[in-house]
């Protein structure tokens, strides 16, 4: 009994430590309030109609009208049957969230350690630092909540790979399954695949050190065990992956059927995204220094300055004539980023502690775990470079399957952030083994301080005149007025400055606590505890520059994070199914609209392909058919005082209507290019492709014909049509083959996908109903695999159990 109390203490410890932590971190959360996430807003809008569809039918709707003017829920929110993987993940991520997510981070880098032999004391170090690395704290302030999901399980996955390769085979099968399963079920699928990049590496490793000790047949048994966890895995979240699949066939993700680009210009050929915006947010070859030296770049796109040169130069603009109202406008869009990037929101800060023992490892660690560990952190970082090293990049775009799928290349860092520390944990637990001589820690002591102290001490000395800390922005502003680039320049060196020496600082206090450990002068737990304190003190001083207690509000304000406009509560006084354009917002990147109305706009990353592609061709350029044809009934708008109002758009084609025409083109080129000027309320455009021989093309005018809606759900829509000669109706709803069936009268019947992204179909002579249903086949055929799944996956484990027992 006594030594089963001793081997569960430390994770009981352990737990305690990372709530307590956790908690810490995130306070706010003890008092009831929550953390405000941009992102979490822009869902919180996207997903209302599904929320509120399965509050008060209890089912999934599976769809969505609310947002791009319809799209599969699926690629939103929504909740399979026989989701236990869910169940099991809500049980482990029981702290409010944001804290969930933290504790998350700290067991599943905890249990990493504990199965690689680390003390469990510095294991309980290492997860606090691997959990609190800046980038890692950052998701959590933005509301990247489904990406901090997946990275928390990719200690997990490897614990149970690990433990297979350690011969323990039944528990790594049973982790590996699980942990895989869990992290699936995170849905974000660019994680997933850069943890694929990540067990690769380690997989290649492995082979060439099986071959060295002639244990092929270990390596082959242990990849076999592998491949069964992970197929059982895929096979429980089998419903969301092949939902997620099917869509991304349809999204900006996949192949666009265009050769053209909205000028006309050829459209670069690709599978996936185009180079441009896989790329566009790529890590600058010297900002890698961000993760020794967190504001080696200036920190985030809207770092506060106090007390700032900039400040006190644009004052005395202002005193010599200059307008004030320009100069609050240029103190917001001054940056003092000045890197590569876009934007960005917190540098991806790892520690100068974790890089100084990394660097340290290297010289104290030996074997397949180092040069995996060490592998895996630069391919992480070149691939980061993005087109700032392009024969790599452009390689994996071009070749490497999926890649050219995914954008934002700099997220890759993700896997520098989980082997850079766990290597260095292993550094200094090496550096407590008895086996390695005292002369070589202290040898490798003295160089890595040398190494690393010297880098940071030639950057505190000589970084002024190492870089200019200009952008092109800054240029520009300072033709107009002179003396801006010499200000803002001047706050950058500053910071650049500040933080550099305090990473020397940090690398000189921990290399002295080194050094007197391995000159006896402290003891193993003095050397842990002043580690412990300042790894919390680096990290979260600088963590909490970016995520903080001003993150949280009352919980009624995330609940409900919108209230209505006097706009809004106009336009809801209509009680019909309609659409709503608000141009005073980029509509593409909009989700907030979606709360309140059907928006023809909306917030997602993999958009639905088509429907951006008609904004791209035609609603971008304001082509009223186009607005018209998608139930645009309200366009809310600035004027020309820039106060934002609404208008009644008159010229609205509706839910449905008869054309009289149907002119078919021979490619997508010129379907799209067909509603420059085509008449939408009398003709519908089709691509031949689609259709047979006998389709007919032409339809009477029959004046008495009415088609209209009559009953609206968000994946059932009737109509009733009356006509005296067969017509062809025009839906102002999003095609999506893979699960809409139409029915007339109760009989399936085929429709078509007419101007680009409607529906269209052929409605006979006389009284009918006409049924839209949302049936999507993926969701049976999946529920079916997660069943069978889940059942091999309690037999395979419980039968090889008994086997194994009744050898023995």
């Amino acid at each position: 009994m006594n030594f089963s109390i001793k081997k569960v203490a430390p994770y009981l410890i352990a737990i305690v430590i990372f709530i307590v932590v956790s908690l810490a971190y995130f306070s706010p959360v003890l008092e009831g309030k929550k953390i405000q996430q941009s992102d979490i807003t822009q869902f919180k809008g996207s997903s209302k109609e599904i929320a509120d569809f399965r509050a008060e039918n209890k089912t999934e709707p599976y769809w969505t009208n609310a947002t791009f003017g319809g799209m599969p829920a699926y690629a939103v929110s929504a909740y399979y049957s026989y989701d236990f993987i869910n169940k099991l993940d809500n049980l482990i991520r029981f702290l409010p969230r944001p804290a969930d997510y933290l504790f998350l981070y700290f067991l599943s880098f905890f249990i990493l350690l504990m199965v690689l032999k680390v003390d469990w004391k510095l294991a309980i170090i290492g997860s606090l630092g691997f959990g609190l690395s800046t980038y890692l704290i950052i998701i959590l302030g933005v509301g990247h909540n489904a990406k901090a999901h997946a990275i928390a399980y990719f200690p997990l996955v490897l614990s149970g790979i690990l433990l297979v390769f350690q011969r323990k085979y039944i528990l790594g099968f049973v982790i590996t399954a699980f942990a895989m399963a869990l992290e699936l079920s995170a849905s974000h699928i660019q994680m997933t695949y850069y943890l694929l990049f990540l067990v690769l590496i380690f997989g290649l490793v492995q082979l060439i050190e099986s071959i060295k000790n002639k244990e092929i047949p270990h390596f082959v048994k242990s990849v076999g065990i592998l491949v069964v966890a992970v197929i059982l895995a895929v096979g429980t979240n089998a419903t969301s992956l092949l939902a997620t699949s099917e869509y991304s066939q349809n999204s900006t993700r996949s192949k666009s059927e265009l050769t053209i680009n909205p000028d006309g210009s050829p459209k670069e050929i690709s599978s996936g995204l185009s180079t441009d915006y896989i790329t566009e947010y790529s890590y600058g070859i010297a900002e890698t220094f961000n993760l020794f030296i967190p504001r080696f770049m200036g920190g985030t796109s809207r770092e506060e300055v106090k007390d700032s040169e900039l400040q006190s130069f644009l004052q005395d603009a202002v005193n010599k004539g200059l307008n004030p109202n320009d100069a609050n406008y240029l103190m917001r869009i001054s940056s003092m980023y000045w890197g590569d990037q876009p934007i960005v929101a917190a540098p991806a800060y790892i520690g100068a502690l974790f890089i100084f023992l990394f660097v340290l490892a290297l010289f104290l660690v030996k074997g397949q775990l180092r040069n995996w560990l060490v592998a895996a952190t630069i391919f992480s970082i070149l691939m980061s470079w993005g087109k700032n090293f392009g024969v790599l990049t452009d390689f994996f775009i071009n070749y490497v399957p999926l890649y050219n799928k995914f954008r934002a290349v700099s997220s890759i860092q993700v896997i520098a952030e989980l082997t850079i520390p766990l290597l260095g944990i292993l550094g200094l637990k090496e550096l407590f083994s008895l086996e390695v001589k005292k002369e070589v820690k202290l040898n490798a002591l003295k160089m890595v301080t040398f190494i690393v102290g010297g880098l940071a001490l030639i950057f505190t000395v000589g970084g002024s005149g190492l870089f200019s800390f200009e952008t092109p922005i800054d240029l520009q502003i300072e033709e107009q007025i002179t003396g801006y680039l010499d200000a803002i320049a001047a706050d950058r060196r500053t910071l650049f400055f500040n933080d550099s020496l305090r990473s020397l600082g940090l690398v000189l206090v921990l290399a002295s606590f080194i050094w007197l450990f391995l000159k006896e002068k402290i003891n193993k737990n003095i050397l842990l505890i002043g580690f412990a304190v300042l790894l919390l003190f680096d990290l979260v001083n600088v963590d909490r520059r970016y995520v903080n207690d001003d993150f949280f509000v009352s919980a009624r304000k995330v609940d409900k994070p919108f209230q209505a406009s006097a706009i809004d509560k106009e336009i809801l006084k209509d009680k019909s199914y309609y659409r709503v354009a608000d141009f005073s917002k980029n509509i593409m990147t909009d989700g907030t609209t979606s709360y309140f109305h059907n928006s023809i706009g909306g917030y997602h990353a993999a958009k639905p392909r088509r429907y951006q592609e008609l904004y791209d061709f035609q609603i971008s350029k304001g082509n009223a058919e186009v607005i018209n044809m998608l139930n645009t009934k309200y366009i809310i708008g600035a004027d020309e005082k820039g106060e934002t109002g609404y208008q009644l758009n008159s010229t609205v084609n509706g839910n449905a209507w008869f054309v009289s025409k149907i002119k078919v083109v021979e490619s997508a080129n010129k379907e799209i290019m067909a509603l420059d000027s085509l008449n939408t309320k009398t003709t519908a455009v089709i691509n031949s492709k689609l259709i047979s021989s006998d389709f007919v093309t032409s339809y009477p005018i029959d004046s008495t014909a009415l088609i209209k809606l009559i009953s609206y759900k968000a994946n059932e829509l009737v109509y009733e049509s009356k006509s005296s000669e067969n017509q062809f109706a025009v839906f102002s709803e999003m095609y999506y083959k893979n699960g809409w069936n139409a029915y007339v009268d109760g009989v399936l019947t085929p429709h078509f996908n007419v101007d680009y992204v409607l529906r269209g179909m052929e409605v006979p002579k006389g009284d009918h109903k006409i049924e839209f249903k949302f049936e999507p086949e993926v969701i049976k055929k999946g529920n079916t695999i997660t069943l069978v799944s889940y059942f091999f996956l309690l037999l395979i484990p419980i039968g090889w159990f008994f086997v194994d027992k009744r050898k023995k």
